[in-house]
């Protein structure tokens, strides 16, 4: 099976442009062979670079200022915020896991979340899965996510599973996706380090699966003329975030990337044959395990602050 993962950056702040783009992508990626495409965290409208740069104090207005366009371009799932994407994935019989922050005009409506979603060939949404732990600085712009969407799915290319960033360093989380059989852990993340490397080889041993990172970019000329505060970007450079797109078999083997600091693609064929080779050794939901030691629990239901009887 081919699979794309993509290291563009999208059109910052501009949901209706990013979608486009992302549609034209996923076109693409299909015509050269893809079956699955894989994009970034937060890739519409654009991961929150600022929470790094710019802590607010006293002065909050820059970080108003760049919060209230968020959550103009962000997307609403509830409200068929993702038809674009979805309709290219349906158009082209390709299936599609995409990072977005995620607003709502239903339950929870004042909260942002940093939210993967699973489109299956058919242009079905499958699961959106809000980040179970927001890191660090992120907690100033996105709320946590809980156990309800920690699922894995069946798609045309199998039983996909996404946890985002560091959340994915989480034991029991991954944990929690190996116990239902998955074929395909997906990690949109904006963790650029040669050490994401390595955990996602660690993952595809673990977890017996095939592994896909992809890691967003972020180049201060791409962003805005008018972003609020562009010039705290100045000590960092011209690359804030080099990427590391990554394709990792059943096993831990390296078949395609890592990817830094190039924008573009990543492609790469894995043999799914090699999902039974990995777990006949190593099956850490299965004969590897020890229930009579090890337990978890998980709790798949999803909390709410106000009960209506």
């Amino acid at each position: 099976m081919k699979i794309t993962v993509v290291q563009e950056p999208p059109v910052y702040y501009n949901v209706n442009a990013t979608l486009e783009k992302g549609a034209e992508v996923i076109a693409k990626a299909a015509r050269e062979g893809s079956s699955l495409v894989v994009f970034p965290e937060a890739w519409v409208p654009g991961y929150i670079d600022f929470v790094w740069a710019v802590m607010p104090s006293n002065d909050v207005g820059p970080f108003d200022a760049i919060d209230q366009r968020l959550w103009k371009n962000a997307v609403d799932l509830s409200n068929s915020g993702l038809a674009p994407i979805q309709e290219a994935a349906r158009e082209h019989g390709i299936v599609v896991v995409i990072g977005i922050n995620e607003s709502s005009s239903s339950m929870s409506g004042g909260t942002l979340y940093n939210t993967a979603v699973i489109i299956d060939a058919t242009g079905e949404l499958l699961n959106a899965h809000r980040k179970l732990m927001p890191t660090n600085a992120e907690r100033q712009v996105w709320g946590f996510g809980d156990g309800s969407t920690l699922r894995v799915v069946e798609t045309a290319v199998g039983r996909v599973g996404a946890l985002l960033c560091w959340a994915s360093f989480m034991p029991m989380a991954r944990m929690a996706l190996y116990a239902q059989n998955m074929d395909i852990l997906c990690v949109p993340t904006a963790y650029d380090d040669e050490l994401n490397d390595a955990s996602m080889r660690h993952m595809a041993k673990e977890g017996g699966c095939v592994v896909v990172s992809a890691c967003a970019i972020a180049r201060v000329s791409d962003m805005p003329a008018d972003y609020p505060v562009k010039d705290a970007f100045k000590d960092y450079g011209e690359w804030l975030s080099q990427g590391g797109a990554i394709v990792v078999a059943p096993g831990g083997q390296v078949v395609g990337g890592p990817m830094r600091s190039e924008t573009g693609v990543l492609s790469a064929e894995v043999n799914l044959d090699l999902l039974r080779t990995a777990k006949r050794t190593f099956d850490v939901a299965g004969h590897y395990s020890r229930p009579d030691v090890f337990s978890l629990s998980v709790e798949q239901t999803s909390k709410r602050p106000v009960q209506f009887c």
